[in-house]
């Protein structure tokens, strides 16, 4: 009888899925146009131009199913050069069209378009696309639906009454363009952003932004799919709905356990599908929230409150000037939060695409800093703004990453020297007490290059990246182009090789293509090395990534013919 009612269940959700099938055909495509082009946006009482997709801000979603391949046409109407990448998605066998500029690509070129190909596999759930060349992702972005494979039984839960995109970003009354020229001319840290966003819209809590707010119309007893994407450029982020607990059920458009909180913690890069029951009193109204987790001792950081509001449709209080509820947000220096939500994520194996590794054939530990140089020869002291004069740096394994002027890939596609250097060390070039307090001075120097490290294909690969306590010591969101990886623990202090490994979560990891580093410790992920190609790795805080937090992972061609790089298309970018 049992196994009965199990079928009876399985076939309903089969049919309803079938049923949502004819509407969502009407929003999946093959094809797209994306405009960039500046249009003029207003926000916090002044209004500037914004480098945008088609004019919007945020910008155009694009809606999949999982396994689908589609083309888009970049078409540059900006000013300056831009590119495009895919975040999350893992491209099988396709770097090309990837998009981290002069990695994968030389950028677009004003006036000038290329036609992305974009090969979705095993994703499923939400990612996201963003402009990936100097700071103009912090407008250039939008959502990614993956929804489950045609002809599938769909979701392993009831199809959700309605879903909607949660974009946290934020935003800067100044130019974009001159905020970045600033920091990087200067040295020292870029100006903080002036608001945190939701979809675009500072909130109620900010001067001449309550018309604006983003507004959530819910039905009670429905139950909603937050898309939720940190597109933030330099914020990990808390986010809370007043009232309302959230159900994780995928993480990077991997399936997880279904896990209930009162909060998240999600940081640049990072995406999370949630769902979100109206269950509460609909006569009330109620905040959805997100503010800073932020560690670094005496780090700047935007300290402040983006809001957006759930309001009930059938809501019998007319009250348009009613206060809603404000939900519970830690702290922002409240590591203790962020790390009992992260640790409590757990992957789904039945419904994920791939083991993690046992047998690792690769073992890798990088440091992750914050570093200086010296004030550059011929410049006053004072215009090096990093503490004693110097100017910021980071550096993965002491190596500061320089971008070269060509892409890597078509130098190792076509064998071009002089662009970049084979090498990245496999363990820090020195070694010493990484998250100590008092750490001597020198230390803070690292060395320039553009060293990449080469991986077999098929290699199985065990990472662990060390924070340091170098000049400011900060959590890290660490991305990796080209893959999911199986995040296999998490620490405080040094990583110790002989105790930590013992601790492990080798049953059910998720699958992550962010994982967030913590502040004086160290994260460890795995994935095997299957997706030839060059591949990017770089910390999601856009600002650690201008100062050279990142390297280059390629996976050289296996045997098959299904296992190896092919050409590049035809059409793109000259440098």
């Amino acid at each position: 009888m049992k196994m009965l009612l199990l079928g009876t269940k399985k076939m309903f959700l089969q049919i309803l899925w079938c049923f949502s099938l004819i509407s969502l055909s009407s929003q999946t495509r093959s094809h797209y146009n994306f405009v960039v082009r500046e249009a003029r946006y207003t926000r916090l009482c002044s209004t500037k131009s914004i480098l945008t997709v088609n004019g919007r801000f945020p910008g155009p979603a694009i809606k999949v199913y999982k396994g689908d391949t589609i083309y888009v046409n970049v078409h540059n109407r900006g000013k300056n050069n831009i590119t495009i990448h895919w975040h999350g998605v893992k491209q099988p066998r396709n770097p090309w069209t990837d998009g981290p500029e002069y990695i994968t690509q030389c950028p677009i070129q004003p006036g000038r378009s290329f036609r992305q190909k974009i090969v979705f596999s095993t994703e499923e759930g939400t990612l996201w696309w963003h402009a990936h060349s100097d700071w103009s992702r912090a407008t250039v972005h939008g959502p990614i639906y993956i929804y489950p494979k045609k002809n599938s039984s769909g979701y392993p839960f009831p199809k959700p009454h309605y879903e909607v995109p949660i974009i946290l970003g934020e935003w800067w009354k100044s130019d974009l363009n001159k905020v970045f020229t600033q920091f990087i001319k200067s040295g020292g840290a870029p100006n903080n952003s002036d608001a945190v966003t939701i979809n675009g819209q500072p909130g109620d809590l900010y001067n001449c932004s309550k018309s604006g707010t983003f507004k959530l119309n819910v039905e009670h007893g429905k139950t909603y799919h937050l898309r939720i994407i940190n597109a933030a450029m330099n914020l990990i982020l808390f986010f809370s709905v007043s009232k309302h607990n959230l159900t994780l059920f995928a993480h990077d458009a991997m399936y997880t356990k279904e896990l209930t909180t009162s909060y998240i913690c999600i940081a640049p890069g990072q995406t999370m599908d949630v769902l979100l029951h109206a269950n509460q009193n609909p006569n009330n109204k109620y905040y959805m929230a997100a503010r800073a987790y932020s560690t670094g001792v005496g780090v700047p950081f935007d300290n402040s409150t983006t809001t957006a509001i759930i309001q009930y449709n059938n809501n019998n209080n007319n009250n348009e000037n009613s206060t809603p509820s404000f939900p519970f947000l830690p702290s922002p220096n409240d590591t203790k939060s962020a790390f009992a939500f992260i640790r409590r994520i757990r992957g789904y194996p039945e419904e994920n695409p791939f083991t993690c590794p046992l047998n690792i054939k690769t073992h890798i530990l990088t440091t992750i800093s914050v570093n200086t140089f010296p004030c550059p020869r011929g410049r006053s002291p004072s215009s090096c703004q990093a503490p004693n004069s110097t100017i910021f740096a980071a550096s993965m394994n002491n190596i500061s990453f320089v971008t070269p002027r060509t892409d890597i890939l078509e130098a190792y596609y076509y064998h071009i020297n002089g662009v970049y250097r084979k090498g990245f060390p496999s363990f820090p070039p020195y070694v010493f007490n990484f998250t100590g307090d008092y750490l001597p001075l020198e230390l803070n120097i690292p060395k320039r290059g553009t060293k990449v490290k080469v991986l077999k294909y098929g290699s199985t690969v065990e990472l662990v990246f060390q924070g340091t306590n170098l000049v400011a010591g900060i959590d890290h969101p660490m991305h990796i182009h080209g893959f999911s990886f199986h995040v296999i623990g998490y620490g405080f202090g040094n990583f110790n090789k002989s105790v930590d490994p013992k601790n492990y979560n080798l049953v059910d990891p998720p699958l992550q293509n962010t994982v967030i580093v913590p502040i004086k410790g160290w994260a460890a992920i795995r994935f095997r090395a299957t997706n030839p190609g060059v591949w990017f790795m770089h910390c999601h805080l856009d600002r650690h990534l201008s100062w050279g937090m990142e390297t280059v992972f390629i996976v050289k061609n296996g045997k098959a013919s299904n296992e190896t790089l092919p050409p590049p298309p035809p059409d793109m970018p000259p440098c």
